[in-house]
């Protein structure tokens, strides 16, 4: 068995923003040789995402508004981990949207069901963040 491990870096211009990082996956799923195994896509920061579903803007939109019901940015003081940083909601929304996805590889690709692609959630932007692909297989 073989292991295969490529890091993505983000520095997005916003506060929360999805990014579609399927083909950047598949790229490294090429990279890797591996045709038969998983893959996990993990990010690796605790206000940000990785999650599965549908590359569509109304359900991305519908996210985002969801997610802000749940906990939302403002008002920072109705949270008791702000202080030295207004990341408290980041931190929540992380813990729902969740940390990572793991994806089977067959004959070399990316085995998804309908619709399925790959996102990066952003939650507390301006400042580099990163996501680990680790791939195992043969």
């Amino acid at each position: 068995m073989k292991s295969f491990r490529k890091v993505l870096y983000f520095n997005l211009p916003t506060r929360r923003a999805i990014v579609n990082i399927t083909e950047a996956v598949q790229k490294a799923i090429t990279e890797s040789g591996i045709s038969e195994g998983l893959c996990l896509i993990n990010a690796m920061n605790i206000t940000a995402s990785v999650f599965i579903n549908d590359d569509e803007a109304g359900l991305h939109r519908d996210y985002e508004r969801w997610l802000e019901k749940l906990a939302p940015e403002k008002p920072y003081s109705q949270y008791d981990h702000n202080g030295f940083e207004d990341n408290a909601d980041a931190h929540l929304k992380r813990t729902l949207v969740g940390r990572e996805a793991v994806v089977a590889v067959t004959k070399g690709l990316l085995d998804f069901g309908t619709w399925e692609q790959i996102f990066y959630y952003e939650f507390d932007g301006k400042r580099q963040k990163r996501v680990l692909i680790k791939i195992i297989g043969d």
